[in-house]
């Protein structure tokens, strides 16, 4: 960690940091353990053009889940000379067994109570990863879903040339075949990139959620990315469900929603996605 970083975190929060320690933290930032003679913290340190602007949309995501789940408390999200750097609660965990997982499972599900009179999206926009998501609000999920999430995915791609113009499809289709396969009602606040590395459970046995990309939206969005790559365990979808049943139709639209994430990951890392795009998208358009 640089000394700078160092001095301005004990100036801002008053105290003597005595050890600093590199600690896994993802692939965007580098992460630090923080001790002092009485305290930890995770540090998360960026030194891209956008990463104050990363880490206040991270700061209020966690603010926003906090009302109903656990999330680390934000003490410091600074501008540095070349980036930012973010201060939160160290929260230590532990392995998580079926008990833990159950009640994660019902938490969730709480949290993903509809929201009456809420609109889809957020009150900012945020990223999901590195990438740029757009939260203009829409009246209808279905719309929303296309023009925020699918569309400016598909576009970078494009542009990328990780998809030729000829496997986008054309806006009026996928409006129609979201229109017909996606549920109304009213949203409820997601997670936005639940999977298995953006949760932990406390050594206190607490579910505890990290690195958000919030806004509202359907809750089976966040169902559908925590089974993506491999999925949680079974206890978890159970205790899920006992709050928040499966809706008809859930299954026939799950690689639809994957289709964002994939989308996500094939912009982040490249071709290797591209065949599950392809897949996908030539499945449903």
């Amino acid at each position: 960690m640089d000394q700078a970083i160092k001095d301005a975190i004990e100036y801002l929060l008053c105290i003597t940091i005595e050890r600093v320690s590199s600690v896994t933290g993802g692939d965007i930032s580098r992460a630090y353990l923080l001790e002092s003679d009485s305290e930890r913290f995770f540090c998360k340190v960026n030194s891209s053009p956008n990463a104050l602007a990363l880490f206040q949309a991270e700061k209020v995501g966690l603010e926003a889940l906090s009302k109903a789940m656990a999330t680390p408390r934000v003490f410091l999200c600074e501008a540095m000379d070349e980036g930012a750097f973010l201060v939160m609660e160290y929260i230590p965990s532990k392995p998580a067994n079926a008990l833990d997982i159950q009640v994660f499972g019902r938490q969730l599900a709480a949290l993903h109570a509809p929201v009456p009179d809420r609109h889809c999206g957020f009150s900012s926009d945020n990223f999901i990863g590195s990438l740029p998501q757009s939260n203009t609000v829409h009246d209808l999920w279905a719309d929303f879903f296309v023009q925020e999430r699918l569309l400016p995915q598909m576009r970078i791609a494009r542009d990328a040339q990780y998809l030729n113009p000829l496997e986008v499809p054309p806006e009026t289709k996928l409006m129609n075949v979201c229109e017909n396969l996606l549920p109304y009602g009213a949203p409820c606040l997601l997670h936005g990139d639940l999977w298995s590395g953006n949760y932990l459970i406390s050594d206190q046995h607490r579910p505890v959620l990290i690195d958000p990309a919030v806004y509202y939206g359907h809750h089976e969005m966040d169902l559908a990315m925590t089974r993506l790559f491999g999925g949680f365990s079974a206890p978890f979808y159970a205790a899920y469900h006992e709050v928040l049943p499966k809706a008809p139709g859930m299954e026939a639209r799950l690689e639809l929603y994957q289709l964002y994430y994939l989308l996500v990951h094939l912009n982040l890392f490249g071709k290797t996605y591209h065949s599950s795009v392809r897949n996908i998208i030539n499945h449903y358009f």
